[in-house]
């Protein structure tokens, strides 16, 4: 069997950096998409196996378009699909701003849309696929302040289930991965009171780190997890059960 590809976006750090280098240690050949090319060309230099650097803006689907097709036609097929790209711009509900709501949906959700419709040819070609979608907690559970993000991400999950049903026959798996509080760049902007409150919120009492969310990317990822489809896979130490 030859050597898949992954393509992982939102990649130059967090959870996307920790996806890419995980899926290279399982010997996947990896394509990393992200806004900026300069910190995904660091990025490359962390992986072992082959790696291909695309400048890719989630919320242009253009960019999107252009960039799949180019990874594609100067590195193979895209096997694997990782939607980790986003964004947040948490605020008020009743004051949040139009341009704030459009911004989070286009890059989380219709982004990893669009992303999914450019792989998805391919991988009914070859009658294989794996297609992760990087939701959150939240998506699952709400949280105040931040409605835009939060919609996002569950509609994530309703994306994952409705495209499970429709592409299971073409054995193509579509599932999510649910992360809890993880040590990011995101997060780190949070107050240290905030980051307590989270902490003391979560069974396991610690946050979570990138690599155990992208441990589970590599496990649904991987032919060991061909019978599962649909699924949201929590990685929270217990915050939403």
């Amino acid at each position: 069997m030859s050597m898949r590809t992954a393509l992982v976006t939102g990649a130059s750090r967090g959870i996307g950096r920790a996806c890419a280098l995980a899926l290279a240690s399982a010997g996947h050949r990896v394509v990393l998409a992200a806004r900026s090319a300069e910190k995904l060309a660091e990025v490359a230099k962390e992986i072992r196996t082959e790696s291909y650097v695309v400048e890719m803006d989630l919320a242009n689907r253009d960019s999107i378009t252009n960039g799949i097709a180019q990874a594609a036609k100067d590195f193979g097929r895209i096997d694997v699909l990782v939607n980790n790209a986003g964004i947040a711009k948490d605020g008020l509900a009743v004051r949040m701003k139009q341009a704030d709501w459009e911004a989070v949906l286009s890059t989380n959700l219709s982004g990893a849309f669009y992303a999914i419709q450019q792989v998805l040819q391919g991988m009914m070609r070859e009658r294989w696929g794996r297609i992760i979608n990087i939701s959150s907690v939240v998506g699952e559970m709400g949280n105040p302040g931040q409605a835009n993000y939060v919609a996002s991400k569950a509609g994530l999950i309703g994306l994952t289930k409705s495209l499970a049903q429709e592409v299971g026959s073409r054995n193509i798996t579509v599932n999510a991965v649910a992360p809890g509080f993880i040590g990011t760049d995101m997060t780190s902007e949070l107050s240290e009171e905030l980051k307590q409150k989270m902490i003391d919120n979560t069974p396991l009492r610690r946050m979570g780190a990138p690599e155990e969310v992208a441990a589970a990317v590599k496990f649904l990822a991987s032919d060991d997890a061909a019978f599962i489809t649909g699924h949201v896979l929590d990685v929270n130490g217990g915050i939403y059960m």
